[in-house]
């Protein structure tokens, strides 16, 4: 098994990701708000995951404390204070990450580094579809899908996928799963919070009418369990790890 590398190694390279990812941040098409990056947590978290900062995962851990795209719709994981305004988690915290770098840990399946309002989970495929389960080739992004109830591949890896995000894929994205008037309800919510829909999201009532469905805020984990819960139930698949938030199953 080869050596961990430190922390020299994969913050001091030759074209760091960042000038070009703070760019697109702030250029965002649509609202975007970045809590500060914790420094000690951001080098434990990069550590951890072993990318360089010439990526934009590893210039997105090493730089920020996350980011809530298009209002909050989106929560794409940095390396957060531990207390913070939005109260948005870390990724060490949402993969369940040791507490001090272990070169024997690995992510179950997918590395998860994003969740949006509706318990939609992203992760990055972390070998292949045979080793763990989940589509596309190792590094691809994956979606768990609220309202299929599985996973889907993307067809991009991290960096092509978040800069689509902030420059405003998300509208194409999230066609048909957006109500008039979302957006009044979801720039209040904390990042630790998601929105729970009944009929819920997978219901033929709420395919053919999703703004007649009634919506509650509840903890994101929550929405995590129960989506997970219910593939199993109508499926007999187990989709399984979706993000270890609390409510999480």
């Amino acid at each position: 098994m080869r050596e961990p590398r430190g922390l020299g190694e994969l913050t001091e390279v030759e074209d760091p990701a960042w000038p070009l990812l703070e760019e697109e941040l702030r250029t965002a098409k649509v609202p975007v708000e970045v809590p500060a990056a914790d420094p000690a947590r951001a080098a434990a978290t990069l550590l951890q995951t072993q990318v360089t900062v010439r990526s934009y995962l590893g210039a997105f851990l090493f730089r920020t404390g996350g980011a809530l795209v298009d209002d909050g719709w989106l929560r794409v994981y940095g390396s957060p204070a531990v207390h913070n305004d939005r109260r948005l988690p870390g990724l060490a915290r949402v993969n369940g990450y040791p507490d001090e770098p272990d070169p024997d840990w690995r992510p179950a399946a997918g590395l998860v580094v994003a969740h949006d309002v509706l318990g939609g989970a992203f992760a990055v495929q972390g070998g292949t579809e045979e080793e763990t389960g989940l589509p596309g080739s190792p590094g691809e992004m994956v979606y768990f899908a609220p309202d299929s109830l599985r996973w889907d591949a993307i067809g991009a890896g991290y960096g092509a996928w978040l800069s689509w995000m902030l420059a405003g894929g998300t509208e194409e994205f999230y066609e048909g799963l957006r109500w008039p008037g979302w957006r009044d309800e979801v720039p209040g919510l904390t990042g630790g919070e998601g929105l729970s829909l009944y009929p819920p999201l997978w219901s033929a009532e709420a395919h053919r009418d999703l703004a007649a469905t009634s919506r509650a805020v509840v903890p994101l984990g929550q929405l995590l369990g129960l989506g997970r819960d219910t593939a199993v139930q109508l499926d007999g698949t187990d989709p399984g790890f979706l993000g270890d938030l609390p409510g999480a199953s």
